[in-house]
């Protein structure tokens, strides 16, 4: 005889993608069954991603082919933040992207202009960009010495892989603060409101009555926190226990993976 798991403690469900979900290529054992069982019990999940590298359809189409069947509706990223952003308060703004192609696409295909020219500049993005280089960065340098705004995608100090950790978004946030004197005004993804916002609203519950479940003290925890909504650290992403054990941020549960999302 097999018992009945207990119900779902929460109404609805943010995941974290990297380091929660899955790593790279390969599903965290168990997160397809863990998704399956919330749904099963009329709890609606959504999935966040500050990687900034392609449109939230291609999360989707990568959780389906794991495993997860997931619609694009379903998966917010900081691309989709950092574009309500911009929308609300520069929809027009000349911008300096420093990121992928898949980013900059993105922006130009919602109408976004995107410019090259120095005089043009009036707002810097800076983002994940494994093709970063020194033209790139002078760019965004002279450009906010000249006053332009300085947004980003994401404050993320590493972006987690199957073969160890590399550098992300904090880094160029890091390099232009200290070469312009200036400091990021919004950061478009976790741990900022406005990523958490568009996945509330996704979720169509009340904010108190989530759970948001990741692997990062910094973004995950630190966001579900300033919000006031239960957290949940799962130890299969960056985080150690003797990381956790020394932190100022400490979530509602610790989990070993998202087995155990209660």
């Amino acid at each position: 005889m097999t018992s009945t798991p207990p119900p779902p403690r929460y109404d609805g469900y943010i995941f974290d993608l990297d380091g929660t979900i899955y790593l790279g290529e390969r599903l965290i054992p168990g997160a397809a069954a863990t998704v399956a069982r919330l749904r099963a019990a009329q709890r609606p999940v959504v999935f966040l991603s500050n990687k900034p590298l392609e449109p939230r359809a291609s999360y989707a189409a990568k959780l389906t082919r794991l495993g997860i069947a997931t619609p694009a509706e379903d998966v917010i990223n900081s691309t989709q933040a950092l574009m309500h952003y911009l929308r609300d308060h520069h929809p027009q703004a000349g911008l300096w992207v420093i990121g992928e192609q898949a980013l900059l696409d993105e922006l130009r295909g919602e109408g976004f202009r995107l410019v090259t020219r120095l005089e043009e500049i009036e707002v810097v993005v800076a983002a994940f960009d494994r093709t970063l280089d020194y033209a790139k960065l002078n760019m965004a340098h002279q450009a906010l010495v000249r006053g332009a705004r300085f947004l980003a995608t994401n404050g993320d100090r590493t972006c987690p892989m199957e073969d160890g950790a590399i550098p992300d978004c904090a880094g160029v946030i890091a390099f232009l603060e200290a070469t312009s004197e200036r400091r990021v005004e919004m950061v478009a993804g976790k741990p900022s409101r406005h990523i958490l916002e568009a996945a509330v609203a996704r979720l169509g519950v009340p904010l108190e009555r989530c759970l948001m479940v990741g692997d990062r003290l910094a973004t995950d925890i630190a966001m579900g926190r300033a919000a006031g909504i239960a957290t949940a650290l799962v130890l299969t992403g960056v985080t150690s226990r003797e990381a956790l054990a020394t932190s100022d941020v400490q979530p509602t549960y610790v989990l070993e993976s998202v087995t155990e999302v209660p």
